[in-house]
C-alpha cells in the first residue's frame, strides 16, 4: 500500500496535473484562435469592451445578482464554487504537494479555515444535488454529468476531513488516502474535457459571444442559402 501512495504522490500526480494544464491550455488556444477567426470574417468589428467586461467581472464577483433569481440556490452555488477552488489550492498538505512537484510553493490557509471550508463545500454540493433534483426546470436542463460531478468532486473532499480529523486507524487511513489522492488525479485528468474547465474558459466565453454577433459580410446570404430561400420575398 506504502508504493501505491508513494506512486499515487510522484509520478502519478506529475502525469495528471501535466494533463490538466496542457489540456487547458489547448482548449485556451483555441478558443483564442477561435476568436481571432470570427474577429477576421466579422462585418463588424467594434467590440462593446466595457460591456464584456462588465460581464466577466459580473462572474468573477457575482454577489450582486445572486438575490434575483434562485437566490439560495445561486448563493450555494458561489459559496460551493469558492470552497472547490481555494480549498484544493491553499491547503498546506497541497501546496508542499506541488512545491515537491514544480518548486513552487505559496501562503495557505490556517487548519481551521481550511477544515471549515471543506466541511462547508460538502454541504454545498449536496443541497446543490438536491435543489437540482428537487426542480424541474434544472431537471430539464441538466445532464447526468451535471449530478455525477458534484458527488465525484466531493470523494477527495471528504476523504481529506477524514484522513486529517477522524484518526483513522493505519490501515483505513492508507485506503483512505489513497481513494484521496487516485479521486483528486481523476479530477486533473478529466477538467479540459469536461464543462467544469469552465473556471478557466468562462473569461473567455464573453469575448467570443461578443464575437460572435458581429457577423460577416455574407452571412444573410449564407442562411438564405442554407434555407433555399435565396432571392425569396421578405
Amino acid at each position: 500500500m506504502e508504493s501505491l501512495l508513494e506512486f499515487a504522490r510522484g509520478p502519478l500526480f506529475r502525469f495528471s496535473l501535466a494533463v490538466m494544464l496542457l489540456g487547458l491550455l489547448r482548449v485556451v488556444l483555441l478558443d483564442i484562435s477561435a476568436a481571432i477567426s470570427a474577429y477576421r470574417r466579422a462585418g463588424d468589428k467594434t467590440l462593446p469592451w466595457t460591456f464584456i467586461l462588465r460581464r466577466t467581472l459580473r462572474w468573477f464577483f457575482p454577489f450582486n445578482r445572486v438575490f434575483v433569481n434562485r437566490p439560495v440556490y445561486s448563493l450555494l452555488s458561489i459559496l460551493f464554487h469558492v470552497g472547490l477552488l481555494i480549498v484544493p489550492i491553499f491547503l498546506y498538505a497541497h501546496v508542499e504537494l506541488w512545491r515537491a512537484a514544480i518548486g513552487v510553493g505559496w501562503p495557505t490557509l490556517a487548519k481551521g479555515w481550511a477544515d471549515w471550508m471543506t466541511l462547508g463545500t460538502i454541504v454545498f454540493a449536496l443541497a446543490l444535488v438536491i435543489g437540482r433534483s428537487a426542480s424541474r426546470e434544472s431537471r430539464f436542463l441538466s445532464r447526468k454529468q451535471d449530478f455525477l460531478w458534484p458527488i465525484v468532486l466531493l470523494i477527495p473532499f471528504v476523504t481529506g476531513y477524514a484522513c486529517a480529523n477522524l484518526g483513522l486507524g493505519s490501515k483505513v487511513y492508507q485506503v483512505s488516502m489513497l481513494i484521496h489522492m487516485l479521486a483528486g488525479e481523476v479530477i486533473f485528468v478529466f477538467l479540459p474535457f469536461t464543462k467544469i474547465a469552465h473556471c478557466v474558459l468562462m473569461p473567455f466565453s464573453h469575448i467570443i459571444s461578443g464575437l460572435a454577433w458581429r457577423f460577416p459580410a455574407d452571412t444573410d446570404d449564407l442562411v438564405c442559402t442554407t434555407l433555399d430561400k435565396k432571392g425569396a420575398p421578405v
